[in-house]
Formats: C-alpha cells, structure tokens, sequence
C-alpha cells in the first residue's frame, strides 16, 4: 500500500475541482492507498503543508488541478526521489499535453498514476529560476515568459471569462492598447542577444496559455530550453502574428527565433526599449526582472 499526498484546487475548471478531487479521492482508496489530503485555502498554505507530508512519510504527491496546481506540485517534490501524479483538471492543462497525460478523464488519469506507482516513475527536466547572485529560487515544468506573453498571462489570470486560450485572446486585445516593444538583454550559452523585443520565453514544453504552441521542437527530457525570441513587431504585427502561435507557425517568421540554451539569464535594456513585465511561468507569477534559469536534467519524476 502507499501512502500519497492529494492536493486539490477547488476553484480549478469553474468549480469542478472540488468534485474531481472528491473523486480522486475515493478512487485512490478503492485501490488500496492510504490518501492523505493536504490542500489548504491557499496556494502557499497547501504547498507548506504539502512539503510537510512529504517530508514525513508520502510515496508520491498527486495533484488535482491546472498548471498552476502542478507547479505547486513541482516546488514540493522537484530535485527530491518523490514522484508527482498529476489529474489535470483545469482549463489549461499544458503540462499534461506535454506529458500525454488524460485530460478531462479522472479514471484515466487515476490509472495513470496507478502505472507509475507499479512500472516506475517517468524522468522529465525541471528548471530552476531565481535573481541572480542569489541563493532563492523556484522550480518551474512548463515555460518561462517575460514579454507580451507575460503580460497577457497576468491580465488573463484576472478574467474568468472565457475558458483556455480563448481568454488569451481577450487579454491580448486589452494589453495591446499601451504595448511598446521591451527592451532586453539576454545572455544564453551560445551567445547575447539584445535588442528591443516582443515576445522571449524560455520553454520546457511546447504550449502555454491552454494550447498555444509556443515552442513547436520543446521536448521536457532533453536538458534544453527552447527560447523564443520575437523582434520589435508594432501593434498591428503582433495581431497578425498572435494566431500562428497557436500551430507553432510563428516560429517562421524573419523576426523571430529560437534557440537552444542550458541556461538563460534574461534582464532589462532601458536603453532599447520599456522595461519588461514581470515573468510568469506554468501561468504563475515569478517576479521582475533579472531572472536566471537553468535546466536541472531528470529533477522531477511523473507518475504517467
């Protein structure tokens, strides 16, 4: 029998969280694991009183939620030998796209979890990010934005209309009123970049924002980033640019590119441009900029 930590955000895909976690729940149980639940009312509430159960005695650490959930869920258990089940159950779910992972499908991904539990935990990238010179830092699976796409991920979090990328779109429209192309400096193994800019994200996994495709080639096991770099597009460029995102065929234009790094130390130009916002990654907030992420290889084993 193992004993496994479920942490559940009630509030995930417009109040279906509670129930699906009610329904992970039980399942767990009738498969004969002892489930201790460690949400709380808050997100760093739940991820104290996770890391505390996980500290103790847990065989593995389930999520119940969207992207935001499993951050939660790497920040606990990532660099450690306890493994991670996730049950996506929010409006996004980039990560358990990545991860080919049931989406929407609580027995599925309960059987999921099961498998792990029996043939063995998958090895994936995780990556750290934090100020530089510092020892503080965070953990993140997905991908790392600090341009428009940062300030769209803030805005959209704010709405609760519509559902997935469609509210990306909304926030998109609403941030592209005061939009001037940032200023960057942004150094990477292979080199510095620097220039006034768009778009920079750092990707682990393809999609962000519940099915943009922001880097098409990201594979979350190759100890490398993706980073997207888009040029100084005015307004009317990032509207026509913004839908090609979605099938990855941004990737293709002349003012954008992408390139593989370990490592990537993202800060501002004042000189090229406005400074950019601040950084989000798997949808939650990071901090301003400098920031320094670095792929750490096999850091997070998935139960899938």
């Amino acid at each position: 029998m193992s004993r496994i930590g479920l942490v559940v955000n009630p509030t995930a895909g417009k109040g279906r969280g509670a129930r699906t976690g009610t329904d992970v729940h039980h399942r767990l149980e009738q498969h004969g694991h002892r489930v201790d639940d460690v949400s709380g009312p808050t997100l760093e509430q739940a991820t104290d009183r996770a890391r505390a159960a996980a500290i103790a005695v847990l065989d593995a650490l389930v999520v119940v939620g969207g992207d935001g959930m499993v951050h939660l869920g790497v920040n606990v258990v990532a660099g450690t030998d306890l493994p991670l089940g996730i049950v996506a159950a929010g409006t996004g779910n980039d990560i358990a796209r990545t991860l080919a992972l049931p989406r929407g499908d609580v027995a599925a991904a309960v059987a999921a979890v099961e498998n792990g539990l029996r043939d063995g935990a998958r090895a994936v990238d995780a990556v750290r990010v934090g100020t530089p010179g510092t020892n503080a830092y965070e953990w993140f699976l997905g991908a790392l934005s600090c341009g428009i796409d940062a300030a769209v991920n803030a805005r959209a979090n704010e709405m609760t209309w519509p559902r997935g990328s469609a509210r990306y779109v909304r926030a998109l429209v609403a941030e592209l009123g005061s939009f001037r192309p940032f200023g960057y400096r942004i150094t990477l193994d292979d080199g510095t970049w620097e220039s006034a800019g768009t778009l920079v994200a750092a990707a682990n996994v393809p999609w962000i924002g519940g099915g943009l495709k922001i880097a098409p080639d990201a594979v979350v096991d190759d100890g490398l980033l993706d980073v997207v770099l888009a040029g100084p597009f005015t307004k009317p460029g990032v509207v026509r640019i913004f839908p090609s995102i979605y099938p990855g065929k941004h990737v293709g234009h002349p003012a954008v590119q992408v390139r593989r790094s370990r490592s990537i130390l993202i800060e501002p130009a004042p000189e090229l441009g406005p400074p950019p916002p601040v950084a989000f990654a798997d949808g939650e907030r990071i901090g301003p900029l400098p920031l320094l992420a670095q792929v750490v290889p096999g850091a997070l084993r998935v139960l899938c």
